[in-house]
């Protein structure tokens, strides 16, 4: 991915670098990024706590967390739960998080939550997206119980003087 990644990044302007880490323990200095984006990684990962530690200290205060999970309580992941019954290693690793344990674990690193939608309330066919993407928005304010997606942003709070 990060080769494909780079190809397409090619001659873009200014220059992106990409660097392979392990979330737990990124190479960069505390406190060095104004916007950490985290997509579709945490489910992939047992135990997340380390890895919001970790993204709590690269943040500068004031710095902005963007989470997009799989949810627990969808269809999609129970399709890939499914998949895992059925004997796919990559599958059977996962953990599903709800918004609560998002929250949860936002809160615990020291991050501020100021928002969590859901995105996505139908099965995975072109008819059902059709006939409920205009729903979806109002739905995702509401709950984000059968949300494909779970979307949170949190902040770095300023440093107490």
């Amino acid at each position: 991915m990060i080769e494909a990644a780079r190809a397409r990044a090619k001659n873009r302007q200014p220059p992106i670098a990409f660097e392979v880490a392990g979330a737990e323990q990124l190479p960069f200095a505390s406190e060095g990024f104004d916007v950490v984006v985290a997509i579709t990684i945490l489910r992939f990962i047992p135990n997340a706590a380390p890895v919001f530690r970790e993204i709590a200290r690269v943040l500068r205060p004031g710095g902005r967390l963007i989470i997009g999970e799989l949810g627990r309580w969808s269809s999609w992941a129970a399709a890939r739960r499914g998949r895992a019954w059925f004997g796919s290693t990559l599958w059977r690793r996962a953990s599903f998080r709800s918004q609560r344990e998002l929250r949860a674990l936002t809160e615990n690193a020291g991050l501020a939550v100021e928002t969590v939608r859901g995105a996505i309330y139908y099965p995975r066919w072109r008819f059902a997206a059709r006939l409920c993407a205009r729903w979806d928005p109002v739905i995702g304010r509401l709950t984000t119980i059968g949300a494909a997606f779970i979307a949170l942003t949190a902040v770095k709070p300023p440093r107490p003087d």
